[in-house]
């Protein structure tokens, strides 16, 4: 199952919402250097933080998605590469 956002997703919902094997997966895509917003950083925390795959992906690195997604079970986030440390939510 998979959810792709549009223009009535709320704002900082990644882009890709997933499930995959039983985890919650979280995809954010960027292009060039653009970054996550601080809302998007916030919600990839939180997917993370309950256990779920949170990821940036951009052109440099969309071709480690597939190993991402092969090895869901014990993949970890990688959106602390492409964020700037936040508080983290309460």
């Amino acid at each position: 199952m998979n959810y792709i956002g549009g223009m009535h997703a709320n704002n900082g919902t990644p882009d890709i919402l997933a499930c995959l094997r039983g985890r919650f997966i979280g995809i954010e895509a960027k292009a060039g250097s653009n970054k996550p917003t601080d809302l998007q950083t916030s919600n990839l925390i939180s997917i993370d933080k309950a256990g779920g795959l949170a990821l940036v992906i951009n052109e440099t690195n969309v071709d480690s998605l597939p190993a991402y997604l092969t090895n869901v079970t014990t993949s970890q986030s990688n959106y602390t590469l492409y964020c700037k440390p936040l508080e983290e939510p309460k």
